[in-house]
């Protein structure tokens, strides 16, 4: 039976952690990092998220700040404003939250924050140093993935990782983090073989949006198994993308949906954007 991942208890770790060294920065350079949120109107899902990265940031000790424009806002208003947080040098952080107005194109808002201050990690040129192996924001899903290896004592060298997805957002980064720390890795897409794919696994990390997807009966015996998937079903309850029951009876270690890897991206916001003050030093 897999031992359960707990993302609750390594997220407050991480925040713990952020703390101690704001209080420190604070103390001793007299520094506080300054983190802005950007929510476009009314998406519900979007006020749980920043309700959630506000309240981290202010347990961490950043100020914070939330900045909650209506969704007819116009592309050139919501440049404008964005500009206006890149000259702010009180602001280290900017995190414009996703989803946008279909009228507002999403690509062109994240390109228009500054790199440094893309605590999310997806600007262009942050996803640009994360292919070629240099220091950058990090995006926070993959980054919080790469620390609960770590938390567990997994060492990916050498082992074989099968990424299940290939967004921008968690798929091509994990798969480059897992590259750079000497994994040898498998991107799957609607056209993998998955069933065989996932056989091969050492590590997986499941990351498309469908409900237990990914067959417990699939999972080789002592992987490491990686669920991002949060998946509303109609009763309520969450699932991963993974079919749990069945495949922590053949893993080692397992994330559970919710609480495993969800809390983790928030923390690792935290930690880019204390990353991103202390660059400003």
């Amino acid at each position: 039976m897999a031992q359960l991942i707990d993302g609750k208890a390594v997220a407050a770790r991480v925040r713990a952690e952020v703390k101690a060294e704001v209080e420190k920065l604070k103390a001793e350079r007299g520094l506080v990092p300054g983190l802005t949120v950007v929510r476009v109107g009314e998406d519900p899902a979007s006020k749980i998220y920043v309700t959630g990265k506000k309240k981290a940031a202010e347990e961490v000790g950043f100020n914070s700040w939330e900045l909650h424009p209506d969704d007819k806002i116009t592309q050139d208003e919501l440049l404008s404003l964005v500009d206006k947080l890149n000259k702010d040098p009180a602001v280290h952080g900017v995190l414009v939250q996703l989803p946008l107005p279909k009228h507002i194109d999403a690509e062109r808002i994240i390109s228009a924050v500054r790199p440094e201050k893309d605590v999310d990690g997806f600007h262009p040129m942050n996803a640009g140093m994360l292919s070629v192996g240099k220091p950058a924001p990090r995006p926070c899903t993959p980054f919080g993935i790469m620390r609960l290896l770590e938390e567990i004592g997994y060492d990916p060298a050498g082992k074989r990782a099968v990424v299940v997805g290939r967004s921008n957002i968690v798929g091509k980064p994990m798969a480059l983090m897992l590259l750079a720390a000497d994994a040898t890795v498998t991107v799957c897409h609607r056209k993998s073989n998955l069933e065989a794919e996932v056989a091969n696994a050492d590590i997986l990390v499941a990351a498309v949006g469908v409900p237990e997807l990914i067959k417990g009966e699939w999972i080789k015996p002592g992987a490491v198994v990686i669920d991002v998937g949060m998946n509303r079903m109609p009763d309520g309850k969450l699932k991963g993308d993974v079919e749990f029951e069945k495949a922590k009876e053949r893993a080692s270690f397992i994330t559970p949906v919710p609480g495993g890897v969800g809390p983790m991206t928030i923390a690792m916001l935290m930690r880019n954007t204390l990353e991103a003050a202390k660059a400003t030093l």
